[in-house]
């Protein structure tokens, strides 16, 4: 792992982004149930993709790949086993347990990997090598495949045109990095952690920012859903230093925006107005909450890369 690397792959993103349209083949069309299982960046998109599935009336789960249960193996059952290196022990144990007796579809990165030649089909993230050792690239395209999964089944929106949209608002986003970065990473640089707080719909990007601050420059960080915080995470408002970076579009953001104002916190607002803000971050298309799933991930792995530079950690 290095963060210049990292860094380096970050910027790659609208490059391999712009236009993606996930392959999917005639298996993905028919099933009753869909299982999608993968584990860490894999698993947070998954969960967030399986919600749009069932918004369009499918039977659908996001399974940690390590559970011991979930739905049984079934021939009308699909399972999209979800690993960018195509190595996860974890996924692969599950995989086994539906291998000849469920259709399987390996959403990859690594083609030639054994998670691929273990499923019936595969689909390919075309998110290129990562070689700062974080599966970063890889979470924007299974974003964005898991997204043309659910167009498949009639969801309405067209996947190449979100992608090219998410591509061009980041290109800008890291094109101005110079008037927003230095201020983000000071005023998320908490003395005893950072939160990253999403809708429900959009919970994939608080976890895995919050991964992104805890990979590289080994910061203390966590996500929690907006309407949920006032249940399991204000209480740190009376006795930290909060500091958060919100991520607005909930109907419960008042809410959550009232105790931090009552109690002092320190907020960055990424992508809309949240009253409790000191300062807001907006980029082309952020009105648009398919476009927020693929780039608001971005502004913190950006200070992550940050933190990281400055402290060269790493490493597992």
């Amino acid at each position: 792992m290095d963060p210049a690397l990292f860094l380096a792959d970050l910027e790659r993103i609208p490059e391999t982004l712009d236009g993606y349209v996930a392959d999917w083949p005639v298996s993905a069309t028919s099933p009753r149930r869909v299982v999608l299982a993968g584990m860490g960046s894999s698993w947070f998109a998954a969960r967030d993709a399986a919600g749009d599935l069932r918004r369009l009336g499918i039977d659908a789960v996001a399974e940690r790949a390590s559970s011991a249960g979930g739905w049984p193996p079934a021939d009308d059952t699909l399972v999209v086993a979800i690993s960018a290196s195509g190595a996860s022990v974890e996924t692969l144990d599950f995989l086994a347990r539906h291998s000849g007796r469920s259709a399987t579809i390996a959403l990859t990165n690594t083609i030639d990997s054994t998670m691929a030649d273990r499923c019936d089909d595969v689909v390919e993230l075309a998110a290129a090598a990562e070689p700062g050792g974080v599966a970063c690239r890889s979470f924007h395209h299974t974003v964005a495949a898991l997204l043309s999964l659910a167009a498949r089944w009639g969801a309405p929106w067209v996947p190449a045109d979100v992608a090219r949209r998410a591509a061009a608002a980041i290109a800008d986003l890291l094109d101005r990095r110079g008037d927003w970065l230095d201020e983000a990473a000071d005023v998320l640089a908490g003395p005893q952690g950072t939160w990253i707080i999403a809708p429900e719909e959009r919970m994939a990007s608080a976890l895995q920012g919050a991964l992104m601050l805890r990979e590289g420059p080994r910061r203390v960080a966590d996500g929690c859903e907006t309407g949920d915080w006032s249940h399991v995470d204000v209480y740190l408002t009376k006795t930290c230093d909060y500091r958060a970076l919100v991520l607005p579009g909930s109907r419960w953001d008042e809410a959550a925006a009232q105790w931090m104002t009552r109690r002092g916190s320190t907020v960055l607002a990424v992508g809309g107005p949240f009253s409790a803000a000191s300062s807001t971050l907006r980029y082309p298309g952020d009105d648009d909450p398919l476009v927020a799933r693929l780039v608001e991930v971005v502004v913190p792995s950006l200070v992550g890369a940050r933190w990281w530079s400055a402290t060269r950690g790493g490493g597992g």
